[in-house]
């Protein structure tokens, strides 16, 4: 095929939230992610990237301790757009999987920082990934976050 989109790798994942502040203390103090710099951006230059009328937006990145980035937005007219429905079966809805260490351990976590699970710890029933424990949080802007635990065989 030679009708493709030339990519060559993931760069970041990004967030709109509605509070940067407490989406940074979340990453941070819940997950274990390192913020690496704040910034603000916004005027014509959003527009034309993103299509959203009128931004600006506050911004963050924060890092994993593998190195992938994931890159916080609060835009100033977010009530305005909306958010994405509590559910992880919507179209649309995405996640992002983080390899955790003890998923008990890091649910703890997850829930004193204000989120939730959205079901308990479950075995990967069959395939490549058969006996990893998986389990879904969700967090005050109903991003989710998949949690998985290699168990050992």
């Amino acid at each position: 095929m030679t009708d493709v989109a030339n990519v060559i790798a993931v760069d970041h994942t990004g967030f709109a939230v509605s509070s940067l502040d407490e989406a940074v203390r979340f990453w941070t103090g819940a997950l274990g992610f390192t913020l690496e710099r704040q910034s603000e951006m916004g005027g014509d230059f959003l527009h034309q990237v993103t299509g959203v009328a009128d931004p600006s937006a506050k911004t963050a990145i924060v890092k994993a301790p593998d190195g992938y980035v994931v890159e916080l937005l609060q835009y100033s007219n977010g009530p305005q757009n909306g958010s994405v429905p509590n559910n992880a079966g919507s179209i649309g809805a995405a996640h992002l999987a983080l390899t955790v260490k003890d998923i008990d351990a890091a649910i703890d976590c997850v829930e004193a920082a204000g989120w939730k699970a959205k079901g308990s710890p479950l075995q990967i029933p069959g395939g490549p990934r058969k006996g990893t424990l998986v389990a879904y949080v969700s967090g005050p802007d109903h991003i989710t976050i998949e949690l998985m635990q290699q168990l050992a065989r």
